[in-house]
């Protein structure tokens, strides 16, 4: 788990701070006994305008006397909290490191995989940007 997010709830629903609640309406959380004692105090639903769900670094932005509720988001929750909470350029970017990421950690698998079905050294660095003499060494 990383460090707490905060439901918080807003009298003007115009606030632009987090995402709304009803974004990411299937987070793990929301089936907690305390989210939902807390969401029927408040007399609120998932999908009321108010109620926004923000980040760890953006809590500090919470006016004083808001309502408010730390929650736990796992990892994957949190980067797609961040990602509805970025602008979309920067959420496309994100996208794309994100992909990397997950054919950087498979990187070996793949190249020993490409050598193992017969594809020749030199169009496996072609196609992959790899080194020549990185993939030959696989091969040998």
């Amino acid at each position: 788990m990383t460090d707490d997010a905060y439901l918080v709830l807003f009298d003007d629903p115009a606030v632009s701070l987090g995402v709304p609640l009803a974004a990411v309406e299937d987070a793990a959380f929301l089936d907690t006994p305390a989210v939902r004692a807390w969401l029927e105090a408040q007399g609120v639903t998932v999908t009321s305008p108010g109620l926004r769900l923000l980040p760890p670094e953006e809590t500090s932005a919470v006016p004083e006397g808001a309502e408010r509720l730390p929650v736990p988001l796992g990892d994957e929750e949190l980067i797609r909290v961040r990602q509805l909470n970025a602008p979309y350029d920067v959420a496309r970017m994100e996208e794309e490191l994100l992909a990397y990421r997950s054919c950087a950690e498979g990187r070996e698998a793949l190249l020993a995989r490409a050598v193992a079905a017969g594809v020749p050294a030199h169009r496996i660095a072609e196609l992959t940007g790899e080194d020549l003499t990185a993939v030959k060494a696989l091969v040998h």
